[in-house]
This record gives structure tokens, C-alpha cells and sequence, in this order.
């Protein structure tokens, strides 16, 4: 439907604006605020039938040209103009353009899709499976894998917000249940009638949808259209690689124990963690939902019992999701509500306590070296520091007709490595080795200590040892309501100085960046606002009220080198 020029009176004055009824209220009170001043958050617009909401459909206000809407509210202060102006990118030099390329791409909000923009950011950290997105034979009974992979292609391009359109009418269409209108909506409306939906749910579905794409080869590349590479890693699908792994369940009766124990196993694609009165931490949460009790007839006492299940973990996929459970059914009002509960969780995971004993034995010696290892690293990185300081003062000549600024004794003392604190490790002219020699001696060890069988299962951890890589949050108190987000590491998108990106395709212009190795910090995902967001501040996603709490947590197992 073409645009319509209609009317706003506020505070005697009319004003004249453009509505476009293919686009949500929210458009339309941008447009309002231009002219008026009056903040969207303070604004009313009346129309027939009450007050013009986000969530109203077009259809049910039937507007027309020259159609004149009342508005209620004070103008707030006008946007100041920005400190500096604005700069085009052709007119920038390295340095700036390289500033400006630096952050990801956000996803505008089409319409309560939150929880769609906040998943596919999340599904972002994984690099390799933008690498099977973007093999030549790529086939798939759903179109939904090529809807995502069109999707990062295009968020690698550009520097601006990406409207994802075409992915949220491929998802619609293969999970019918992300269409559900809100309740009182037309069903004829726009995109303001479509429902709030379960982020979880969406990242489990899209996960579920890219079962078919094609694994990776040990060296990195997505499998040939021929297959030959295909055979080399048993037959395995992307997700069987990275994203699935294997629980392990022993069912044992509590009133009967001579009564054989009943093993079986299954694929999971995450792990739960359920809260309870008593969770504190993410770990005991994880253990709750792996050891439980349940009633079921007894073979050898003809009757029903109450049984032990013991789960655990058979196999660790390289990258673990775990589900906070979040939302649960409550019985006494029919609903499903929101559990507000404060749950720590961990930026370094050890999964050891979670896996059977047989994995265990297979993970313990590479997980022990890779600790010592990490420890020696942040030494080296402290006595790198700590010299870096004193180089220029020692080495460098003064300038011609310039002053040379000494440093003092405290700054020579801070600067040089207390007796005991450099790391054991061969020195020349005085200094640390380059970084790379180091990591190219401990790797060979490492995998040395590998176990074959783990070595053979590409996108399997080897360690045991995770890190957090992305989180999808959920801000309010409803369970059908509220709004999501994404975050993830930096250091996703920017490689550390000296090794490589770990994001390939769809990494942007900013994975030229390097980051300090003591960078930490991570993106926040907002929908199309992206800002850095401090690890300081990740404590606060761990629950206790209506803000942002951690509901998907994404786990990348930690490489040997």
C-alpha cells in the first residue's frame, strides 16, 4: 500500500507526515517525534478506538490521506548534533576506517523477532559452521540453511544494520509456529500482529534445521560436492560434529538393587540446567538435571518403584549449549512463568564432572598440561608487559633538539621482572622468545596427550575445557513476553595478536583487527544497536530480577594452541 500524507495536531500547530501502512506504529511515531519533539516513550497518538499502540494493526485504523491524528505529550530535549561531524568512509583514512569497520552488524526488529535476531547472533560464534554454510554442494530438504547462510554473507558486507526479511520468512514457513499472531491481533495485519516467541525454541529449530549440512574435514574445509571428503570423517553431518553430543543414561532401581542396571544412550544437542530453591551456580544446576529420580514398574517387584537415572556425558561436542531452564509450567495457575532465581555462571567451563568415567580418563592428561600451559602464558604475557616498559627509555636515542624524559628508579624497578616471576623459558639477548615458539612447543605436547579416538572425531573436545563464547538473554518477568538479546566475545570477530581469526566467513571488516590478549570484553546485540559490553559486567546476566538474565549459554571448546 502506497504511503499516505496525513495530519498531526499537537499544541495548536498541524503538521504534516508521511504513513506507510506496510510498516509497524513504532515507524510512524519516529515520523511524529521529527515534528513535534515529543519522545516516542511519552507520546500518545489517538486514533479510533483509543490510543495508536506498537502492536496495532493498520487494518483495524483503517487510515486515510488527510486523515488528522491528536497528540498528547511535551516535547522532550531535541537530539543534540553530534561532538564531531560526520565523516563518509571514502573519506577516511586506515586507521578510522578500520575503527569504523570494527564492530559486527546488528538486525533490525521487524516486529516482536528479538528472539530471532538475538539466536542467529548467538549461532554466529560457531566459525565453522559458516565454513559448512558455504559449501558448493550444499543441499538441504529446507531452505533455511541457504536463508542463513545468505543472511552472514550479507552481514560481512556492510557496516550498516541488516533488515533480515527474507531469513524470517523462511523460518516462518519451516516452523509454522514462529507465525503465531498476538492474542487480539488481525490476522490480516502487518508484521506489529506477529507473537512474541521462545528464543530457545528458535536457536533449537535452526539447529535442528541444519542437520543436513555438510561436515568438516579435519583440516578445516567443508566437505567436497563429490563426497570424498565425506568418507574421511565417517559419514558425519555438521551438527553430529560440532553441536551433537552423546549421553550416556544408567537407570538403576533404588528398591531393588540386585535388579540389573538398564543403559542406554541418545544424541542431545544441549544441556539443561535446572533451577530450583536451591541453585547457586550453573554446575549444581547441571547435576540436578543429570541425576534424578523417577517411578516406573518394576520387572523383579511386579509393582512401581522409584529409580535412580544417572546421565552423563559420553561425548563432548566442540561447542556445548546449555539451557537455563528458565521457564517452567506452573500448575497452580495454569501458566508458564519465569523463574526470577540468581544462577552464576562460569566464563571457563570444566566439564570433567559431567562426562562418564571412560571419557574422563581420555580428557584428564591434555585438560591438566593445557592448565599449567595457560598459566604459563599469562606469565609471559605479565613479564612482556612489564619489560615493554623500560625498551624505549634503554634503547631508543633522543631526538634532535629535544628534551628525552627519564624514567625514574620506581618506573625501572616496576618495569624489570621480579626475581622467580619470569616463566621458565629460554631466553635470548635478555628477552622473551617470540610468542609462536612457545605455543608451537607446548601444542606438540599436547598433542602428544591427546587420545586417538579423540583425535579421529573431528569437532569433538579434546579437552574438556570450554569457553564462553555467546549468550542469549531474556529481559522481563513473563514467560511470553519480554524482549532478547545476544552477546558475544569479541575475540569471536578479532583474532589476538599472532594467531588467526577465528571467524572466517561473515567475519566482517573487523576481523582485521587485532585485540590485546588481555581483551576481554564482548558485544551486546540489541537488535541493530551493537555496543561493547565490559566482562566486568557479565555478572549482571546472571539472573535475580526483571533485567537481562543468561537463558542460552553457548560454550567453544578451548584449542590447544
Amino acid at each position: 500500500m502506497a504511503p499516505l500524507a496525513v495530519h498531526i495536531k499537537h499544541a495548536g500547530k498541524t503538521h504534516d507526515v508521511q504513513l506507510d501502512p506496510d510498516l509497524p506504529p513504532n515507524v510512524f511515531k519516529d515520523a511524529i517525534y521529527q515534528v513535534t519533539g515529543v519522545s516516542v516513550d511519552r507520546m500518545k497518538v489517538m486514533v479510533k478506538g483509543g490510543v495508536l499502540k506498537d502492536d496495532t494493526s493498520w487494518k483495524k485504523v483503517a487510515p486515510k490521506a488527510g486523515q488528522t491524528f491528536m497528540v498528547i505529550g511535551a516535547p522532550g530535549e531535541l537530539p543534540k548534533p553530534p561532538e564531531k561531524p560526520i565523516v563518509f568512509l571514502e573519506d577516511m583514512d586506515d586507521s578510522e576506517l578500520a575503527e569504523a569497520l570494527a564492530k559486527p552488524v546488528g538486525l533490525r526488529n521487524l516486529g516482536n523477532t528479538c528472539y530471532m535476531n538475538a539466536t542467529v547472533q548467538a549461532l554466529r560464534a560457531i566459525p565453522e559452521l559458516q565454513v559448512a554454510l558455504s559449501a558448493p554442494a550444499l543441499q538441504s530438504a529446507s531452505q533455511l540453511p541457504s536463508a542463513l547462510r545468505d543472511l552472514y554473507h550479507n552481514m560481512s558486507r556492510t557496516t550498516d544494520s541488516i533488515t533480515p526479511m527474507g531469513f524470517l520468512q523462511v523460518l516462518r514457513q519451516v516452523n509454522p509456529q514462529f507465525a503465531e499472531m498476538a492474542r487480539g491481533s488481525n490476522t490480516m495485519g502487518g508484521m506489529a500482529g506477529y507473537a512474541q516467541q521462545d528464543a530457545e525454541e528458535c536457536y533449537g529449530a535452526i539447529v535442528h534445521t541444519l542437520r543436513n549440512v555438510p561436515g568438516i574435514t579435519a583440516a578445516g574445509t567443508s566437505v567436497a560436492g563429490d563426497g570424498t571428503a565425506q568418507a574421511a570423517i565417517g559419514g558425519k553431518k555438521f551438527v553430529e560434529q560440532y553441536l551433537m553430543g552423546e549421553m550416556r543414561r544408567e537407570l538403576r532401581c533404588d528398591e531393588a538393587p540386585e535388579e540389573p542396571a538398564t543403559v542406554t544412550k541418545e544424541q542431545v544437542l544441549k544441556v539443561e540446567c535446572n533451577i530450583s530453591i536451591t541453585t547457586n551456580y550453573m554446575l549444581s544446576g547441571i547435576m540436578n538435571a543429570l541425576d534424578t529420580k523417577l517411578e516406573k514398574t518394576s520387572p523383579t517387584l511386579g509393582r512401581q518403584a522409584i529409580y535412580s537415572q544417572k546421565s552423563r556425558l559420553s561425548r563432548l561436542p566442540g561447542y556445548l549449549t546449555v539451557h537455563m531452564v528458565r521457564f517452567a509450567w506452573r500448575a497452580d495457575i495454569s501458566k508458564k512463568a519465569k523463574i526470577m532465581r540468581k544462577v552464576k555462571f562460569p566464563t571457563e567451563f570444566d566439564a570433567v564432572d559431567i562426562v562418564t568415567d571412560e571419557l574422563k580418563g581420555k580428557l584428564l592428561p591434555v585438560s591438566r598440561k593445557l592448565k599449567e600451559f595457560e598459566k604459563e602464558r599469562a606469565e609471559r604475557r605479565k613479564v612482556r608487559k612489564r619489560t615493554k616498559v623500560a625498551a624505549p627509555s634503554s634503547s631508543s636515542a633522543p631526538a634532535a633538539g629535544g628534551d628525552v624524559e627519564m624514567a625514574d628508579a620506581s618506573t625501572l624497578a616496576s618495569a624489570t621482572p621480579a626475581e622467580g616471576e619470569a616463566v621458565e623459558a629460554t631466553k635470548v639477548g635478555g628477552e622473551l622468545e617470540d610468542e609462536s615458539v612457545y605455543r608451537e612447543k607446548e601444542v606438540k605436547e599436547l598433542e602428544s596427550l591427546v587420545d586417538p579416538e579423540l583425535r579421529a572425531d573431528v569437532g569433538c573436545s579434546v579437552t574438556g575445557l570450554y569457553d564462553l563464547v555467546a549468550i542469549v538473554t531474556h529481559k522481563g518477568a513473563a514467560a511470553d513476553a519480554g524482549h532478547y538479546m545476544g552477546f558475544v566475545k569479541k575475540s569471536v570477530f578479532h583474532a589476538a595478536k599472532g594467531r588467526p581469526s577465528p571467524v572466517t566467513e561473515g567475519s566482517g571488516a573487523g576481523a582485521a583487527l587485532e585485540l590485546d590478549d588481555d581483551d576481554e570484553d564482548w558485544y551486546k546485540f540489541d537488535d541493530d544497536k551493537v555496543s561493547i559490553f565490559p566482562k566486568e559486567k557479565l555478572t549482571t546476566l546472571n539472573g535475580g530480577g526483571e533485567d537481562s538474565s543468561a537463558y542460552v549459554l553457548l560454550y567453544r571448546s578451548k584449542p590447544l594452541v
